[in-house]
């Protein structure tokens, strides 16, 4: 089944031109969320990377995490907990744990959080992002689960481009190589 998914996603993807401003082509992921095999099979194969982990919660950043981590969630028989990113318009409700990422594939660094009350020991968490290119914001919040007592358990994504020691330290396991999606 992995192999028809991966096949799926490879025919599904594409670059797009953002226009005149940008300097590069970004991904577009919208033809993975319009498929509902996609959607339906994602979160089986997310938490199959990691089939001993038992998680008790995914992690998963925002934008697309708020819509993968849930999937993988279900999938895996844990609950979710959203990481967002400081400065958006959603406002937080509570104490929220905060971690600075290291700078990211555009040499920025962010602040990504959690809602403090739904971390904590004892938690067994599995890190998920739909694309990992420097690792960035997933060490941060690798950080922040080490800092909030809980282990983390593994990273899952749908493509990996990032160098093999952040993978390494992540643990990261992916569907998709970006050497696997058709050339920009």
């Amino acid at each position: 089944m992995e192999r028809v998914l991966n096949r799926r996603l490879v025919e599904l993807f594409r670059w797009a031109d953002p226009g005149p401003a940008s300097s590069h082509l970004i991904s577009d992921l919208s033809g993975w969320w319009r498929d509902p095999d996609v959607l339906a099979e994602v979160g089986p194969a997310l938490a199959g990377l990691h089939p001993d982990a038992r998680p008790t919660v995914v992690i998963a950043p925002e934008v697309t995490g708020l819509l993968l981590g849930p999937l993988v969630a279900v999938a895996a028989g844990a609950g979710f907990l959203p990481a967002y990113k400081a400065g958006g318009e959603r406002r937080r409700i509570g104490p929220t744990r905060w971690a600075e990422t290291p700078p990211d594939h555009r040499g920025q660094r962010l602040r990504v959080g959690v809602d403090g009350r739904r971390l904590g020991p004892g938690d067994r968490v599995l890190l998920v992002d739909d694309w990992v290119d420097t690792g960035a914001q997933l060490d941060a919040l690798h950080r922040l689960v080490r800092d909030a007592a809980a282990e983390p358990v593994g990273t899952a994504a749908l493509v990996s481009t990032c160098p093999p020691a952040a993978a390494e330290r992540l643990r990261l396991r992916a569907l998709l190589t970006g050497d696997q999606l058709p050339a920009a």
